[in-house]
């Protein structure tokens, strides 16, 4: 997918409170004299950057400061700076510098790190008191609570009871979290959840909190599956695959959240997601954006279950949103994609050891924070062999290694996927690799059969991105969907295991004067985002089609010329690949349809 230019967010620190208002001097001096403030900076997957920030809001000085905390077993400070930082198993404690101990009222001061492993700090202290509150040298938080049990189970609500937790000074109350969000907070043992979906999976765990208002370790999580069914939102599944990608970035610039999915009607329809994207560097899987994948907090009015994300709810971001989804929906499977076109450079180093590489690839998707989301991984490299954003020379059985390694980690109870190249032009990309020879290891290839055509080549010719079949005049032979179906049948790899790819995007020039394709141009046409591409949603209106050409419409607009797919197109593509015994279709991606998904069910429509 040619133009998967990552929006980088302005929040790339991940503030996570796990420090609040805490009492530095003296038992009797106000709980609420400094802060203490924990923030990742940096997270390459399997390591991070950490940096701690105390303040001062008292109105007296601070001499100095010890932090404490503990990391989970395979989390460690490897290195620091502006504090000495030493350790005692998993418990971390870092003192100030001779030269950075003394704060006056209102100063404050970091100290940063580097951590191997991928886990959070807890059980915070400052100068021996509770970090979130507790004005008790030496409070500790309180324990796990029993894992909850589920009765009195209806259509729309359900009874849960747990043991209580223990703390040395007592309990507050308790956080009941469904699906990883928190909706009550109660002062006994149980709870009834009303206003539930009848026949729809829910997962249940609760925290307690004590007198310090200090928060512990979540339970273990109870699923629970309503009676009922006959208001289940769950799509039912045909024979087809109807996938679509959901970009990490779609949240910041094109505020597209996982709700979308919902409000839209889209979610009904579609089989499968694949969450783009993963990076991949240094020979292995790694997190793409931390913050939205895991720890952006959304509101309510942006939550698929309508509850507003909390600071000490056990996960957060998209990763969380996704989990609220598959409860909705039991019938979505969700798989990650790693690499796409900006991170492709990265499968080079990976193919040197396929073996390390799936096992890092393993290690993230499984990670117990999430793994109930992701049914698989989807690798999308950009292109084995060849030539996308760099060139690999990896070889021809590099792709055919990689994905081997992948399907003996990842087993047959995960899907392994991989969007794959359309270029069958004579030599070109789909000869590179071995994709006949991997196709064993994969349950499907998203063909990308789209982006042949654009307005890299500024002057032109005009010609439809994503052209059905070939035509009279078409720039480039091989560049069609045809062509790429037939030569991965004709190499041997099965129909059922090719996918279709629809673009929910038009390509365009500008500076044309000729209306039917071919004519020349002086560069690309405008776009919201990026020069030469534009959502569907906008050009439905702002350039309507006016002519097809091999299946794809296009449009002449004053001296715009714009190509893209319309419900009547897709209709078309889908009995053409119902035709050809393909296993479904894919789409790149969901933001780019209309609000109410006509481009989604113009897919599910054509599949049944």
């Amino acid at each position: 997918m040619r133009f998967r230019d990552r929006a980088v967010a302005g929040l790339t620190t991940l503030l996570l409170p796990l420090a609040a208002l805490v009492g530095l001097a003296t038992p009797a001096e106000a709980a609420t004299s400094a802060t203490a403030t924990y923030a990742k900076v940096q997270d390459w997957g399997t390591g991070f950057e950490g940096k701690w920030t105390i303040k001062n809001t008292g109105t007296t000085s601070i001499s100095a400061w010890t932090v404490e905390w503990d990391f989970p077993s395979g989390t460690s400070v490897t290195s620091a700076w502006d504090a000495d930082v030493t350790s005692s198993g998993t418990h971390w404690t870092a003192k100030n510098k001779s030269y950075n101990g003394a704060l006056a009222p209102g100063a404050s001061v970091s100290f940063g790190f580097n951590g191997a492993g991928s886990g959070s700090p807890s059980g915070c202290k400052l100068n021996g008191a509770s970090c979130d509150g507790g004005s008790v040298p030496g409070d500790n938080p309180p324990s796990a609570p029993g894992t909850p049990t589920a009765s009195d189970i209806t259509n729309t609500s359900v009874k849960l009871s747990w043991t209580a937790a223990t703390d040395d000074n007592g309990i507050k109350n308790y956080d009941v979290l469904r699906d990883g969000a928190k909706v009550a907070t109660v002062t006994g043992t149980s709870y009834s959840d009303s206003g539930l979906t009848a026949g729809t999976d829910y997962s249940y765990s609760v925290q307690a909190r004590d007198s310090a208002d200090q928060t512990g370790p979540a339970s273990g999580a109870v699923k629970v599956h309503t009676t009922g069914g006959s208001t289940d939102p769950t799509p039912t599944p045909g024979s087809k695959i109807n996938l679509g990608y959901f970009t990490e970035w779609g949240i910041y610039g094109r505020n597209y959240n996982v709700k979308n999915l919902v409000t839209s009607g889209s979610a009904a329809k579609i089989t499968h997601i694949n969450y783009a994207f993963g990076n991949v560097t240094g020979g292995k899987c790694a997190i793409g954006d931390a913050y939205a994948d895991y720890d952006k907090a959304f509101t309510a009015d942006q939550s698929v279950s309508g509850v507003a994300d909390t600071w000490d709810q056990p996960l957060r971001g998209n990763f969380n949103q996704l989990r609220q989804l598959k409860a909705k929906y039991p019938n979505i499977k969700v798989l990650w994609s790693f690499g796409g076109w900006t991170w492709s450079g990265g499968f080079t180093e990976a193919a040197k050891d396929p073996a390390a590489f799936a096992a890092s690839c393993y290690s993230l998707v499984e990670d117990p924070r999430w793994a109930d989301v992701f049914d698989g991984i989807d690798i999308d490299w950009e292109y084995p062999n060849s030539c996308g954003l760099s060139c690999d020379t990896s070889g021809a059985a590099a792709y055919k290694n990689l994905m081997g390694a992948l399907r003996a980690k990842f087993g047959s109870s995960n899907l392994v996927t991989s969007a794959v190249t359309a270029d069958a032009s004579s030599g070109g990309k789909i000869d590179a690799a071995d994709y006949a020879g991997a196709a064993q290891y994969v349950d499907w290839y998203n063909v990308m059969t789209y982006d042949f055509f654009g307005a890299w080549d500024a002057d032109g010719p005009t010609a439809p991105h994503s052209p059905l079949t070939s035509y009279s005049g078409i720039p480039q032979a091989g560049f069609t969907t045809a062509d790429a179906i037939a030569k991965y049948k004709a190499k041997g790899v099965p129909a059922s295991k090719l996918l279709i790819g629809i673009g929910f995007y038009g390509r365009g020039w500008t500076g044309v004067t000729q209306s039917a394709p071919g004519g020349t141009a002086t560069g690309p046409a405008a776009g919201t985002y990026e020069q030469g591409i534009e959502d569907y949603k906008v050009l439905k209106t702002s350039c309507p089609a006016t002519g097809t050409i091999a299946g794809t419409a296009y449009a002449h607009c004053g001296s715009n010329w714009w190509s893209y797919d319309t419900p009547s197109t897709i209709a078309g593509k889908m009995t053409w690949a119902k035709d050809q015994g393909l296993g479904g279709a894919f789409f790149w991606e969901f933001s780019g349809d209309t609000a109410n998904g006509e481009l989604v069910s113009a897919i599910s429509s054509g599949l049944q």
